[in-house]
């Protein structure tokens, strides 16, 4: 079968293509790609396919019917493209034209090979807070929904300021035009519809390390101390074996400190809480904006709501109010291959059933007491306050092959 050629084509259309290009597709008899790529070619003679949300039935007419075939794309087909997709699936050839944000960067004058790129076409802007935050450049790619007022809303939402932007609209085209906004004036603003965003960070922003300081967060009051003590997190969030795109589950959530500090580490990936009481959860809710994370919180009463929730590649349960075999029964059917519950009990029955429970179900548990005293100035002198035990049990599934 002969190879299709697809061709990326920029906002000026036909005009900045090779000839060589506008021969092929002359001499093509199906040319195929968005209304706007086929729009620059209205005496087009063959026929034309309109690229919608048809891929699967597109790559099925272009294997089954021996055209000579043309297909457009925007740009680069393989950044953000069709082209990765359908290299996969048919015989083709790739001929680039310059990218949007090729053409962003030039036209801002600054470098892009050290740029974060995040497209959020066609995506859902859930969890961008965590994997942009302390970024210098973060080239974002829009779409209707996801346009640079809703960017600049969503930032300012989580106290970003230290970002302004550049937006480029129409770039290559007739109308190009590029400015540089802060994100209260890109909120306010309007713009054409093909548009990209790239925000470069101009002041210092947030800078939590890991192991956040207890006092940090917000907790209730006057009962404060229902949160995970950093000693007992940092241990905790180190069994979980986590990495940048895991998904994670955080079970009693409460004030979200394991979940905030797991959504920083898992910055590709995602974390999904669930916490019984309203009032915790409105806690948790500021302090996910303090902190800049952005997961998915639910309120309810565990094992309920887990369905909604993807397969996980680690569970932290830290509450349980009374439920823990039942919990323990749906994370061990839903947790991914190789990955880890970690639960924190501060009773040796809670200990006991969760051991029984984990092995019922063929898991290998390791248990580990953690002790810790911190410093407490007294006078001129200094004594240890000692935090109550914590059992972290670890828990994963054995190698049956």
């Amino acid at each position: 079968m002969e190879r299709m050629k697809l061709i990326g084509i920029g906002a000026d259309g036909a005009a900045s293509l090779p000839t060589l290009y506008k021969q092929w597709i002359d001499e093509s008899e199906r040319l195929v790609g968005g209304e706007r790529q086929l729009s620059f070619f209205p005496h087009y003679k063959g026929e034309k396919i309109v690229i919608r949300n048809n891929l699967s039935s597109l790559v099925a007419t272009l294997m089954n019917e021996g055209k000579k075939t043309v297909i457009l794309a925007s740009g680069d087909p393989m950044f953000y493209g069709i082209g990765s997709y359908l290299a996969k699936k048919v015989p083709i050839e790739v001929y680039p034209s310059v990218s949007s944000l090729q053409w962003a960067f030039a036209k801002m004058g600054e470098s892009w090979h050290d740029a974060y790129i995040v497209s959020l076409h066609g995506r859902t802007m859930k969890g961008l807070a965590q994997r942009i935050d302390g970024k210098e450049k973060v080239a974002v790619l829009t779409d209707d929904t996801n346009d640079p007022r809703a960017i600049a809303s969503y930032l300012l939402s989580y106290g970003m300021t230290e970002y302004e932007a550049f937006v480029g609209e129409n770039l290559g085209g007739e109308n190009e035009h590029c400015r540089f906004l802060t994100l209260e004036e890109m909120k306010d603003a309007s713009f054409a519809p093909l548009n990209i965003v790239i925000l470069r960070r101009v002041n210092r922003g947030s800078n939590w390390a890991f192991g956040i300081d207890d006092d940090e967060f917000l907790q209730r009051k006057p009962e404060k101390g229902l949160i995970t003590k950093k000693e007992v997190r940092v241990l905790s969030l180190q069994a979980l074996h986590l990495h940048e795109k895991s998904v994670l589950w955080d079970i009693g959530t409460c004030t979200g400190s394991v979940a905030i500090e797991a959504a920083k580490m898992a910055r590709e990936g995602a974390v999904f809480a669930i916490e019984k009481n309203a009032y915790d959860i409105e806690i948790c809710q500021k302090n996910m904006k303090k902190f800049r994370v952005d997961f998915t919180l639910i309120h309810g009463r565990a094992p309920e709501h887990l369905e909604q929730f993807p397969d996980p590649d680690a569970i932290f349960i830290g509450g349980t109010s009374g439920s823990l075999r039942d919990i323990i029964a749906v994370c061990c059917t839903r947790l991914k291959k190789g990955g880890r519950i970690v639960i924190n009990a501060v009773t040796v029955e809670t200990l006991y059933e969760a051991i029984d429970a984990l092995r019922s179900y063929g898991y290998t548990v390791d248990i580990l007491l953690a002790q810790f005293s911190r410093s407490k100035p007294i006078l001129q002198l200094t004594r240890f306050d000692a935090l109550n035990p914590i059992y972290i049990i670890s828990a994963w599934k054995r190698d049956t092959e």
